[in-house]
């Protein structure tokens, strides 16, 4: 893969982009395209170390996990809360949700953002109880 990726960091036109997401990829590696772990790729060893487009060394998941709690929680926290709450409304995050967004972030930091604090937050909010979904697939709030 890291082979195959160095003809898109040769092209500057690709570069400025790859420079960016492509360490990420690269620190995700061992997980093949359906989440299973592996440390061999057609048989070659995978190397998962780069470094991030702010200098910061990564060597895997582990590391790059370590990279977004230490620096990026409440932001990482607050985007993953909206796409969940996208999901579990079926429309999208608007204007109006994020004082509810920023309530389940700041709740979810008392449990060091676990994923089920997320969860069980959105389940309990009256936007998520309210939701009432109509035979035809549109959906209607509670009123």
């Amino acid at each position: 893969m890291r082979e195959r990726m160095e003809q898109h960091r040769a092209n500057p036109y690709c570069a400025s982009c790859h420079k960016i997401f492509e360490p990420f990829g690269i620190a995700l590696e061992n997980y093949d395209a359906i989440g299973k772990w592996r440390t061999k790729d057609e048989g070659v060893a995978i190397d998962t170390s780069g470094v991030l487009v702010d200098g910061t060394m990564v060597d895997g998941p582990a590391s790059l996990r370590e990279m977004i709690m230490l620096r990026y929680s409440p932001q990482f926290a607050r985007v993953v809360t909206e796409k969940l709450l996208t999901y579990a409304l079926g429309r999208g995050v608007e204007y109006s949700d994020m004082p509810l967004v920023r309530s389940l972030v700041r709740d979810a930091a008392g449990s060091n953002y676990r994923f089920s604090s997320l969860v069980l937050g959105i389940v309990r909010s009256a936007p998520f109880q309210m939701n009432i979904k109509q035979p035809n697939g549109e959906q209607r709030a509670a009123r």
